[in-house]
C-alpha cells in the first residue's frame, strides 16, 4: 500500500487552502445573517489572503473551488443570476494573479500588489456581470452598474484587512 507523502511546500500549500478555503466558506454566513454579505463580499477576504501565502496553482483552484461548491451547498452566491460563476472566475484570476506576482516580486509591498489586483478583478466582474447578464436577457447596464457599486466597501475593507492578517501571519513562530 503507498500512501500520499507530499513534499512540504506542496503539504503547506494543501493546508493554508483548506484552512483560508473553510474559512471562505463559512465566513459569507456570517455576514449574512446581518445582510452585509453582497456589500462586505466576506468570501473574498481568506481567499485573498490565501493567495499572499501559497503558489499560484493552489491559489486559483481554491479561489475558484469555493464560490461552486459554498453555491452547491448553500445557495450562495446564486448561480441565477450567474454569481457564483462570476465571483468563481474573478477569485481565481486575482488569486492567481497574487500568487504569480508575489513569487516573482517578493519585495513588493503587499498594498502595491493588492491594489491593482482588486481593480482588475472588479473590472473583470462588471464585465463579466454585463456579459452574462445581457446573454440572458437581463437589464445588463443595471447589474454591471450594480456589481461595480456594490464592491467598493468590499475592496476597500479587503485593502484594510488582508496586509493586517498577513502582517500577524508573519509574525507568528513557524513549526515544522
Amino acid at each position: 500500500m503507498t500512501t500520499f507523502n507530499p513534499p512540504p511546500s506542496q503539504a503547506r500549500d494543501l493546508a493554508f487552502s483548506g484552512v483560508f478555503g473553510a474559512a471562505a466558506f463559512l465566513l459569507p454566513t456570517l455576514f449574512h445573517l446581518i445582510h452585509l454579505g453582497y456589500v462586505f463580499m466576506p468570501m473574498y477576504l481568506p481567499l485573498v489572503t490565501l493567495a499572499f501565502l501559497v503558489r499560484p496553482s493552489f491559489a486559483a483552484g481554491t479561489a475558484l473551488l469555493v464560490p461552486i461548491l459554498s453555491a452547491l451547498l448553500t445557495g450562495m452566491p446564486p448561480f441565477f443570476p450567474p454569481v457564483a460563476l462570476i465571483m468563481a472566475l474573478e477569485l481565481s484570476l486575482m488569486a492567481f494573479l497574487i500568487a504569480w506576482v508575489r513569487g516573482r516580486l517578493p519585495r513588493l509591498p503587499r498594498l502595491a500588489l493588492l491594489l491593482p489586483v482588486l481593480v482588475v478583478g472588479r473590472i473583470l466582474n462588471v464585465a463579466m456581470a454585463w456579459g452574462l447578464a445581457h446573454a440572458l436577457d437581463l437589464p445588463a447596464g443595471f447589474l454591471a452598474g450594480l456589481s461595480l457599486i456594490a464592491g467598493w466597501p468590499g475592496l476597500i475593507l479587503m485593502a484594510v484587512v488582508v496586509p493586517a492578517v498577513l502582517a500577524v501571519i508573519g509574525r507568528r513562530p513557524h513549526r515544522v
